[in-house]
């Protein structure tokens, strides 16, 4: 990669693109990809979603493309853009075309901007020089901030000052953390860990979904240890996630190489179990404030919540606390725990737990019981009546059926847990 470029990309050759680049590029106006299109092409990765800078006025985008047979939806029409929809008979992907722009007003959280022509000034007003590269229809890279030499040495650098772009928006000092997990290398932009630092505080004021948002695609990068360590080094991670601060992060570094070894899934949210607390007042807490939805909760409390599983456990009492703890908390538990046995080293000692906290984790996603052969009516048939008791009398059932390598049947555990006069018996 040099300080010019040339994209050659299937999603660059699609019709449906390249008629929407014509369409908003006609009678004087100009049109281009912008953003993480380009950044990712350019580094051999994966194109997701594909944005487009205009000089025409929304209004305008929505009038050229409606006539050329695109569907348009005015999403964030005050700030420029406009989703469109490629044609039906097209493969069916949509973009985001907005118009250039500069900002006349920031607030922190929220700017105003005034429309323009200038593509310096729009690139100017963008986060980060890999973020604000351009692409004519041909291919041709317009890089107006010094974006390309970034990208090819791997640094992440803020546009015209660290401290400018995060007072205007505090959301970027997470995006400065969560794009060098993404795609920088080495140590993170001196200026920008600086100016991080200094300005955490305005963390505060965003909303519980934007940092959520960004913590979460942080955590789901390749490997994202290295930003974890520089958040916490500049008091960034203990601002949004406090439960972080005594607990520590060494975890991650165990679980990021057994990911590596066992050919587990980047996974979010168990890399967040690694480096909080298993404690369900704690989590609960965070779910909170972070707002988090039903079943990541639901997953981080069964996690905290779980009993765990110890290397020493024999398949039969790790059965039992399978059958009556939350499976999937039981397995981010396990997974942990055999991460962290391999970090611990490769002598004899850790080299057995760690085959053992293996051969448990395979049996704890494997377990399946059979269906459990009691019920409340055989209960009722033998003469128990409903309430506390005859729950009493099924939890006891249940107890002895798993005690038993699931093999005890129906008639023997109705001897077990109910007496000849239709009461259970003293358990």
């Amino acid at each position: 990669m040099t300080a010019t470029a040339t994209i050659k990309a299937g999603w660059l050759a699609d019709p449906a693109l390249q008629q929407l680049l014509a369409t908003l590029s006609a009678n004087g106006e100009e049109a281009r990809i912008v953003g993480g299109a380009i950044r990712n092409t350019l580094l051999q990765r994966d194109v997701a979603d594909i944005d487009v800078a205009t000089t025409c006025l929304p209004e305008a985008t929505m009038a050229r493309c409606s006539a050329a047979g695109f569907k348009t939806i005015p999403t964030g029409i005050d700030h420029g853009t406009v989703t469109v929809a490629a044609p039906a008979d097209s493969r069916g992907r949509t973009y985001e075309v907005t118009t250039l722009r500069r900002d006349i007003e920031t607030n922190g959280r929220h700017a105003r901007v005034l429309f323009g022509r200038d593509w310096t000034a729009d690139a100017e007003r963008r986060d980060f020089t890999i973020n604000a590269l351009f692409c004519d229809a041909d291919g041709t890279v317009v890089d107006l901030v010094g974006g390309l030499p970034d990208l090819e040495t791997r640094t992440l650098r803020f546009i015209g000052g660290a401290e400018r772009r995060i007072e205007e928006d505090y959301l970027r000092i997470l995006r400065f953390f969560r794009f060098f997990a993404w795609y920088g290398e080495g140590r993170p932009d001196g200026e920008g860990l600086r100016a991080a630092t200094r300005l955490k505080g305005g963390l505060q004021h965003l909303s519980a979904e934007r940092v959520w948002s960004e913590l979460r695609k942080l955590l789901a990068a390749p490997d994202p240890s290295r930003a974890l360590l520089w958040m916490r080094q500049t008091g960034v991670l203990s601002a949004i996630l406090p439960e972080s601060e005594r607990w520590g992060i060494d975890g991650i570094h165990g679980l990021i190489t057994a990911e590596r070894l066992e050919g587990w899934p980047a996974d979010a949210m168990l890399r967040l179990s690694a480096i909080v607390p298993p404690d369900a007042a704690r989590v609960t807490e965070l779910s909170k404030r972070l707002r988090l939805s039903n079943l990541d909760r639901d997953r981080l409390l069964a996690f905290a919540r779980a009993e765990p599983l110890k290397a020493t456990d024999g398949e039969a009492e790790a059965r039992r606390k399978m059958y009556f703890e939350d499976r999937g908390g039981l397995v981010d538990r396990l997974k942990l725990m055999t991460a962290a046995a391999g970090a611990r080293g490769h002598d004899e000692a850790a080299m057995t737990e760690r085959a053992a906290l293996s051969r448990l984790l395979r049996l704890a996603t494997r377990f399946a019981p059979p269906e459990f052969p009691l019920s409340g009516e055989d209960l009722r048939a033998a003469g128990m009546t409903a309430g506390p008791e005859m729950g009493a009398a099924l939890l006891a059932a249940k107890r002895l059926w798993v005690e038993s390598g699931f093999v005890i049947g129906r008639d023997r555990l109705l001897e077990k847990v109910v007496s000849p006069a239709g009461s259970s018996p003293p358990l």
